[in-house]
């Protein structure tokens, strides 16, 4: 192929699919490995009613509320006599039995607000109000560990999330692994393929040598994601659908370097303005089979005690329901982190539903939820959470110590 075509080529959209890898090059994935903790996000789109997962049946002004979606009491799988699990929930249930989650009340923020797009920016940034550029997973990352330390932040979704975003690491993002080198790289396979042909390699100037380090590193990220997820079994229930969290298992038993994990249960699916109680039972459920799936599946390939999961969401729901027996976007609600070094039980203070609400009928946070993202920097990963958090905030005893 003659320079002025290769050029061509090179031009357009196949130059700029291969750029947000350039991080990889010029190492072997497998080398950086470590055995560290792990953290893993799951984000429930489109705000989940805390309400109606945690039920705080003991308050009789919840079924005020909520006359005809408030779920009645015998139908609950409680907790105790105050609180109990949506009937939905029975993986995350036994987690709760068995001492591996830890539910968070009141989770939220000063001057909350209610639009998808704005709320998630605040909870993907750590940083409400502040027109902040990077996620608190990418600043996270970038605290970590250096550039050189590839691979170490991996979002599974069709789209890079803003948590993710770093000033010096970039992300490996993908949907589909099996489909990871086929969408991300065919159309360039041309491409690719010159760029790898040594007649190709002669071109002294830096163009071309940078050319050919995004090449190789777009090689080597599908690798690794085509690799590990081919050589994947699954052997545990994931229930109706895994939410990706299957993929991470894979990675993770693969020995892939990474240290942050990032996914969510896509398409604002948690949005439920309109004949809520059904549907959000269903969801739960799937997001609930697939939690407690995962955990089995961390434990079947031995690592336990080093993957701890936190579940988020933008905001919570209004206290009570609407006129289309739904609930509309609200403030605050719970969080949860599970994992085998989790101490399980509840965390921080039980939001008030007669005095505790604000004039639009809204929870107030009693819990700032950088003070649970806190909790995971400092005491599970073991990072100073002032430097991403930009400030001190209140954390949890919630790791044991001798796992």
């Amino acid at each position: 192929m003659k320079r002025r075509n290769f050029i061509k080529l090179l031009t357009g959209t196949a130059l700029s699919s291969l750029i947000p890898l350039r991080y990889s090059y010029g190492h072997n994935h497998i080398e950086e490995f470590t055995d560290g903790k792990i953290l893993v996000v799951l984000e429930l789109s489109g705000g989940n009613d805390g309400l109606n997962t945690i039920v705080p049946y003991g308050d009789d002004s919840y079924y005020a509320h909520r006359p005809k979606i408030g779920i009645k009491e015998n139908k609950l799988l409680k907790i105790d006599d105050y609180f109990g699990f949506n009937p939905g929930i029975t993986g995350l249930q036994s987690l709760y039995k068995e001492g591996q989650m830890a539910i968070i009340h009141g989770c939220g923020y000063d001057n909350p607000s209610f639009s998808h797009f704005t709320s998630m920016a605040y909870m993907h940034t750590a940083a409400p109000n502040s027109g902040e550029e990077y996620g608190w997973m990418g600043r996270l990352a970038d605290e970590m560990a250096p550039p050189s330390h590839k691979n170490f932040i991996i979002n599974i979704d069709k789209t890079q999330s803003l948590a993710v975003k770093a000033k010096k690491h970039v992300p490996i993002v993908f949907d589909q692994p099996q489909k990871f080198q086929r969408e991300g790289f065919y159309t360039q396979k041309n491409i690719l393929d010159h760029i790898n042909n040594e007649e190709d390699l002669k071109y002294d100037n830096l163009s071309q040598d940078f050319l050919n380090k995004i090449s190789r590193s777009a090689n080597e990220a599908s690798n690794i994601i085509s690799n590990a997820w081919s050589n994947y079994s699954r052997q545990v229930d994931y229930g109706l659908t895994p939410l990706d969290l299957d993929k991470i298992t894979a990675l993770i038993e693969a020995r892939v370097p990474a240290r942050l994990y990032y996914t969510s249960f896509r398409d604002n699916a948690f949005d439920t303005h309109v004949h809520q109680s059904n549907l959000h039972q269903r969801l739960l459920t799937y997001a609930s089979d697939a939690i407690r799936g995962f955990m089995n599946d961390i434990k079947r390939i031995g690592r336990e005690n080093d993957v701890v999961l936190l579940v988020m969401t933008e905001f919570g729901r209004r206290v009570p329901e609407n006129t289309s027996l739904g609930t509309d976007h609200g403030s605050a609600g719970p969080m949860f982190i599970i994992g085998k070094p989790v101490k399980g039980g509840h965390y921080g203070k039980i939001p008030d539903l007669i005095n505790g609400l604000d004039e639009g009928d809204n929870l107030k946070h009693t819990t700032d939820f950088r003070s649970v993202y806190a909790t995971l920097i400092d005491n599970w990963l073991k990072v100073d959470s002032k430097k991403i958090l930009r400030k001190n905030f209140q954390t949890f005893n919630m790791f044991d110590t001798t796992v």
